[in-house]
């Protein structure tokens, strides 16, 4: 299976491009909000000394994108897909977030349509992480047809580990929408 984790993608609201390492100050400009996080397993990663260790895993993911709103060319978040499994024709997207301007406003929603419609010309399933207490991004990915699968303990990128749930996207199900 050949799937370029790191693509140039974009639809009518958000672009995503692939993350550098001279992105931080413009990502941590959305990070710092301690709102972002308040739902998180992690809620501290606004400080910049938890968000450089967040942004190394990112750098590292080789998967991690920065998105900006197509109107006003602002970045406004990030995502990423992680932990290609061929065997299992699955995919991992996760490590989102966007900035409190653009929620409820269907940005997390058209971010997911994009990599989720990228994903499924080469996987049959998406994976998704999530924290126990982040009831928005539940409710969210329950919207798009999410399944929670499974409660796991993970470790976040040099981060303690948290309870998350485990979500899946099946490919049927989500062209059928």
């Amino acid at each position: 299976m050949k799937i370029d984790i790191q693509p140039s993608l974009q639809n009518d609201l958000i672009k995503i491009i692939p993350l550098k390492q001279t992105d931080f100050e413009t990502l941590y400009a959305v990070a710092s909000n301690p709102l972002i996080w308040e739902q998180h397993p992690n809620k501290n990663r606004y400080q910049k000394d938890v968000f450089t260790t967040f942004f190394e895993g990112a750098i590292t993911s080789k998967g991690a994108f920065l998105i900006f709103d197509q109107i006003s060319g602002e970045a406004i978040g990030s995502s990423r897909y992680y932990d290609l499994d061929a065997e299992n024709k699955s995919i991992m997207v996760g490590y989102t977030f966007i900035g409190c301007n653009y929620w409820g406003k269907g940005y997390n929603q058209s971010l997911k349509k994009l990599m989720f419609d990228y994903a499924f010309q080469f996987v049959e399933k998406v994976i998704l992480h999530i924290g126990a207490t982040n009831f928005r991004s539940q409710k969210a990915i329950e919207k798009l047809g999410g399944e929670k699968t499974d409660e796991l303990k993970i470790a976040y990128y040099g981060e303690p580990t948290k309870l998350n749930f485990v979500y899946r996207v099946e490919k049927q199900n989500w062209l059928k929408r």
